[in-house]
């Protein structure tokens, strides 16, 4: 068993809140025309990005991790700054349970992240004796799908 030091329990008390995406791409990747925004997110201290990975679905489903130095074949998709993002919050079994939401012939980055701008705010909250309970995602989709149905009930 590991135990804490007063400086590691200082430091997790500093944290914000620490999300995940698993985000499948066609045949074919990335583009890279999303890079320089999470890029941007990281250089305005809006996130902290902790791991980054990336798996290849072969059409048989066969799961090949690929690493990001691999990736970074063009000016659009520069990755190799992500190359040391390595948290050790992911493991092998996170990988493959996110590996199991994908379809075959596809590709997913798989991106753990802390959100610093609520660190603060989640600072407090932990001060004051207060937990989250729970959390969530609302889909875009899903916000669409409502907006329509609103709007079909008027």
């Amino acid at each position: 068993m590991t135990t804490r030091t007063p400086a590691d329990t200082a430091e997790l008390d500093e944290l914000g809140p620490i999300d995940y995406l698993v985000i499948e791409f066609p045949a074919g990747g990335p583009t890279g025309k999303a890079m320089p925004l999470l890029l941007d997110l990281v250089e305005r201290g809006i996130v902290r990005v902790l791991d980054l990975e990336f798996l290849s679905i072969s059409p048989d489903g066969t799961i090949t991790r690929v690493a990001v130095e691999d990736l970074g074949g063009d000016e659009e998709l520069e990755l190799t700054v992500f190359a040391g993002a390595k948290s050790g919050l992911l493991d092998e079994d996170d990988l493959q349970e996110a590996a199991a939401a994908l379809e075959p012939d596809t590709s997913a980055a798989i991106l753990v992240y802390e959100n610093l701008w609520a660190a603060p705010l989640a600072r407090e909250l932990r001060r004051s004796g207060a937990q989250l309970v729970a959390g969530g995602r609302i889909p875009v989709q899903a916000v669409l799908a409502a907006l329509d149905a609103t709007e079909n009930a008027e």
